[in-house]
């Protein structure tokens, strides 16, 4: 003999006899889903070439160089937006630096015009110092 629920009983829905795994299975999922994203865009950022120039400026300028000292590494949580339409684009970042001597956030505000990228704005904000290190360009980047 079988020991089923009475033949008077209607069965209880599946969430309802599944939710102790079924909740737990969607968070997680859920979870994994927005960091693969916040991934993917993080990439697409530091990957950018308006990313790269910046960086590139940041690593050869002496004034950088003595306020972190050297060798500056790139922070993981680079935040801001890129867009890019073939010859024009613009772009916002802020890129977190570390070095020996301290840390620091890079802003940058920059355009793409012509299929050249011009720093209207680029300071280095070293964390604790009341000064920033402009490095801004009016003639642009290659």
């Amino acid at each position: 003999m079988s020991t089923s629920a009475a033949p008077n009983q209607p069965a209880r829905p599946w969430l309802s006899r599944h939710w102790l795994w079924f909740v737990p299975t969607m968070a997680v999922a859920a979870a994994v889903f927005l960091l693969g994203f916040f991934v993917v865009v993080t990439g697409n950022v530091k990957s950018s070439e308006v990313h790269q120039l910046a960086l590139a400026r940041v690593q050869a300028s002496p004034a950088v160089a003595v306020a972190l000292g050297t060798p500056l590494t790139e922070g993981f949580l680079v935040k801001g937006n890129v867009h890019v339409s073939g010859p024009s684009g613009q772009a916002q970042l802020e890129i977190p630096l570390q070095g020996p001597k301290g840390s620091a956030t890079v802003y940058v505000a920059a355009e793409k015009t012509k299929g050249v990228w011009h720093f209207g704005f680029f300071t280095v904000q070293p964390a604790g110092a009341r000064d920033r290190i402009d490095l801004s360009d009016p003639q642009g980047a290659r």
